[in-house]
């Protein structure tokens, strides 16, 4: 099945209130573009290098989202056009994104990345470090930032129980701060599901679901 084909299915699946973000990560330009010519506007990516020679080469409408693991000297790259940040996980991170978009004269868009899987393979801040980022005295002075919400990845299992259960947790913790507003701190996205599990994502509150394989094939 044709790439767009594939969108189209996915996206008439999808109840209004969640945004796709097609993942791009080693696709070729021209699966990109056969993407954006059947109407979509949002790309994720897991290499900044990567993103930015896509960037460079694609039309300029399109929002492009890192959705890998974030190394702070590389975020110069993607600074000047990124539109939102999905793995954000330590304080120093966003004190260097805040740093370089205050440069550039731009608001960069992030979402906390917190661990609910049980791999220990997988990134994010635990709900004590969570805590302590968002009431932190140092998150209030950074004026080129906006935390919008969170992002989690659930274990890589078979198990449905397991993966909801994961899910549900990451909503309750989202649930829990999402009372919290600051100038640049307003939880309103959930970012959570994948090709595999995004309908049970959803199911569980997920407000922007991830998907790559589904729509341009296996890598």
């Amino acid at each position: 099945m044709s790439i767009a084909k594939n969108l189209s299915q996915i996206k008439s699946s999808l109840p209004s209130h969640v945004t796709l973000v097609a993942v791009s990560k080693t696709k070729p330009i021209t699966d990109l573009i056969e993407a954006y010519n059947a109407g979509q506007r949002i790309f994720g990516e897991n290499k900044i290098q990567e993103m930015t020679e896509k960037w460079e080469q694609m039309p300029k409408d399109i929002q492009w989202h890192m959705i890998g693991h974030v190394q702070s000297n590389k975020v110069k790259y993607m600074i000047p056009y990124v539109s939102l940040i999905h793995g954000v996980d330590s304080m120093k991170l966003l004190k260097e994104i805040n740093r370089l978009a205050e440069k550039w004269k731009r608001t960069v868009d992030c979402l906390l990345q917190i661990h609910i899987a049980e791999e220990d393979t997988k990134f994010g801040l635990d709900e004590k470090e969570l805590d302590e980022l968002l009431t932190s005295e140092e998150l209030k002075t950074f004026e080129n930032i906006r935390i919008v919400g969170l992002m989690g990845m659930a274990t890589f299992t078979e198990n449905q129980e397991q993966i909801k259960r994961e899910f549900l947790h990451l909503k309750s913790i989202f649930d829990q701060h999402s009372q919290q507003k600051t100038a640049n701190c307003q939880l309103t996205t959930l970012s959570m599901g994948m090709s595999g599990d995004y309908q049970l994502a959803i199911e569980c509150g997920s407000t922007m679901v991830r998907i790559g394989s589904s729509i341009f094939g296996s890598r």
